[in-house]
């Protein structure tokens, strides 16, 4: 695997690295430099997420501001 394809995976992929990087951290077995590096991971895949999750958001509020061009049959002339 590439490293911007690791670097930029799916939200829900991100996520689940995300929670494993947690569940290894919480457990205390890492060394000082392993924990570093888990962490600073689990930072660029939450602000990855947060990314993917704006634009969501933004396609959401873009959608809801169009205004259906079809007129219901009941209101025929």
């Amino acid at each position: 695997m590439s490293k911007s394809k690791k670097e930029n995976p799916g939200f829900e992929q991100a996520l689940t690295e995300l929670e494993e990087l947690v569940a290894k951290l919480e457990s205390g077995d890492l060394s000082l430099d392993q924990s570093l590096s888990h962490f600073k991971r689990g930072v660029e895949l939450t602000r990855h997420c947060q990314s993917i999750l704006d634009e969501a958001q933004q396609t959401v509020e873009l959608l809801g501001q169009e205004t259906p061009t079809v007129q219901p049959d009941s209101v025929k002339d």
